[in-house]
């Protein structure tokens, strides 16, 4: 672990946030080297999308003696332009969040708070998406902070593999009830999801999407969402190599096609 290492501190929600604005604190009592680069605003459920047919900008300002910089564009923007000509070096961690709202299972896949953690993935740099299971703008992070501090401190100390981001959701319980942390995989769930067909005032349709959460795999104590479900904090490694290894072989008759006719 370096003494004094470099860290970039990035979200979905928003530069003015409370959950970014947590995660300052945090980060502070690991580093005093910090460099927040943040949406101007929400960018929830944007998942790995980037700008480009428009431009970007970037507003410098300062959050609690931390140099801070909104940018007009998408979490992965944010990673982006941040390594690219915010920062003088490499970031020794990358993290993101804290997220008003679970990550866990296949949210994942929709979450602009993990796809720029991992974006920070993909350029090599060490990452995690923090996320606390409350959507409220006045959810409490307090319980949360301690355990966001361990496992910074402890990626920062021991690292992780090359290329691999961690997605850490919290529970919204008080400290008293959180069991601890469990490293476990991800849960495979749905939304099963409806469009709300409304009419506006000129009598032309409109649509919210509207839906629920379904956890397909309740029972397993190796997921998430079973973490969660018991007041752990879940830990998941997550990878962008999203090819499916087990059909390759199965596959592989595709190649003798031209043969075969």
């Amino acid at each position: 672990m370096k003494e004094n290492p470099l860290i970039l501190i990035t979200n979905d929600d928003g530069i003015t946030a409370p959950g970014i604005l947590n995660l300052i604190k945090v980060v502070k009592k690991v580093t005093d080297r910090i460099v927040v680069v943040a949406p101007d605003s929400p960018q929830s459920g944007m998942g790995h999308a980037i700008t480009m047919n428009a431009t970007l900008r970037l507003n410098k300002q300062n959050i609690d003696g931390v140099e801070a910089y909104s940018c007009s564009g998408t979490p992965v923007d944010c990673v982006k332009i941040a390594t690219s000509k915010v920062l003088d070096e490499r970031p020794d961690l990358i993290v993101s969040g804290v997220n008003h709202g679970s990550n866990s299972s296949i949210n994942v896949i929709y979450s602009g708070t993990m796809s720029a953690a991992v974006e920070a993935a993909i350029e090599g740099i060490p990452a995690i998406g923090f996320s606390l299971c409350n959507s409220s703008i006045d959810a409490d992070f307090k319980p949360a902070l301690p355990y966001i501090e361990q496992i910074i401190s402890s990626v920062l100390k021991k690292g992780i593999r090359e290329h691999t981001c961690l997605n850490v959701n919290i529970p919204a319980v008080s400290s008293d009830l959180i069991n601890g942390v469990k490293v476990c995989r991800q849960a495979k769930a749905v939304w099963e999801e409806e469009f709300d067909e409304r009419t506006d005032p000129s009598g032309n349709s409109y649509y919210w999407l509207t839906g629920k959460f379904v956890n397909k795999e309740k029972e397993k104590e190796d997921t998430d969402e079973w973490a969660l479900n018991n007041n752990y904090i879940s830990v998941v490694p997550v990878h962008f190599d999203v090819t499916d290894y087990q059909s390759l072989e199965q596959l592989k008759i595709l190649e003798n096609e031209k043969e075969s006719r």
